[in-house]
């Protein structure tokens, strides 16, 4: 480990536990619009009782997600109405039109394919993967409106649904399924392990207590590996994640922690970028978000000029790439210095103690 690489880690260790003699940089909130999140959780037709119990358990989840993060949540699939499923979710998807929410679509149940479309098992009428992508209208994005626009999420749980990745892929789109293709016809268990794992602290990587999808997915793919390995049977499930535009999804053996150690195909951005900087906002553990909406923006900003930094570096002499690391992470230490800052003066107005998160993923 060079001098320099050791000088910037101390200086992201440091602003964990004393404040520092810098002058603290702004997080341009007049910059950024805060971006709310609501969820959409799909519920299929369960077909035999012990999937529905097994639906529910998944769902149950869900809903303590939403209530801990105080997010609005949308469940399709458990009440009756005048209205199909189907209906009901065209309805909703295609009315969206706040460029500042983040919307996470969760499907939970079985997936089909036939007749070369994939689709998600709903009461009643299925819904094709195409028509999902007509409703939520699939176009190239230019990088001044992926700017102004929050991010999607769509995660969809069900067997077959790794065409979904083909169809659904778009820029500042993440899209995660349970298998990576349609002949992955057999029960998904997948969705359990995701929703287990944007509750767990097993699942924060960069131990900054918030979970990202990039995390969640690295999470319920080892997961859902172990259950295979367990019982001894070949698994029949292989998860995928897409958030470059590309189509293609990558696997989470591709990843070494959240950095992804394989190289995209031709000049397209590597799977995971978008996706690690998108998390609910809520606490784990018992501890807060530590970041507030504006600190997180700028946080996310400063991680994409390290990543790029990163890839940069062959081409870079090494006393210029570790004095812009440097930099870079003494930006990053300033912002979790204000923010554990404030949440040291708030709990000891509560009587409390602060809790001050960790930032691994900025290691080399």
């Amino acid at each position: 480990m060079s001098r320099r690489y050791a000088v910037a880690m101390a200086l992201l260790a440091m602003s964990l536990v004393a404040p520092m003699s810098v002058a603290p940089i702004g997080v341009a909130a007049q910059q950024f619009t805060p971006r709310g999140h609501d969820i959409t959780l799909v519920i299929g037709a369960p077909g035999t009782s012990d999937f529905a119990e097994q639906f529910a358990r998944w769902a149950g989840r869900w809903r303590g997600i939403a209530e801990r993060g105080e997010i609005e949540m949308e469940v399709i699939g458990e009440t009756e109405s005048n209205k199909s499923d189907y209906e009901i979710l065209r309805s909703r998807v295609s009315s969206w039109n706040d460029p500042g929410t983040t919307h996470w679509i969760v499907f939970i149940g079985h997936g089909t394919h036939r007749e070369g479309e994939s689709k998600f098992n709903l009461r009643g009428p299925d819904v094709r993967a195409s028509e999902l992508a007509k409703w939520l209208n699939v176009t190239q994005i230019d990088a001044s409106e992926l700017q102004r626009n929050a991010p999607m999420v769509i995660v969809n749980c069900s067997s077959s649904s790794g065409p979904f990745v083909n169809a659904l892929s778009a820029p500042g789109r993440v899209v995660v399924t349970a298998t990576a293709s349609a002949s992955e016809h057999n029960f998904a268990r997948f969705g359990d392990y995701f929703s287990e794992a944007m509750l767990s602290l097993e699942s924060d990587l960069d131990h900054d207590h918030e979970i990202s999808v990039l995390e969640a997915f690295l999470r319920a793919s080892k997961q859902t590996q172990r259950f295979y390995e367990s019982e001894a049977r070949i698994a029949t499930e292989h998860a995928l994640i897409d958030d470059n535009g590309d189509a293609l999804g990558t696997r989470a053996k591709a990843f070494r922690g959240t950095r992804v150690i394989a190289n995209a195909k031709g000049d397209t951005d590597i799977d995971g970028q978008l996706a690690r900087r998108i998390a609910l906002p809520m606490g784990i553990d018992g501890q807060t978000q530590p970041l507030s909406d504006a600190q997180s923006v700028t946080r996310d900003r400063i991680e994409i000029q390290i990543e790029t930094l990163r890839r940069r570096k062959h081409e870079m002499a090494e006393v210029t790439y570790y004095d812009e690391f440097e930099l870079l992470m003494l930006e990053l230490a300033q912002i979790y210095q204000a923010a554990s800052q404030e949440q040291q003066g708030s709990r000891e107005h509560d009587g409390g103690d602060a809790v001050t998160p960790a930032k691994a993923s900025d290691q080399e």
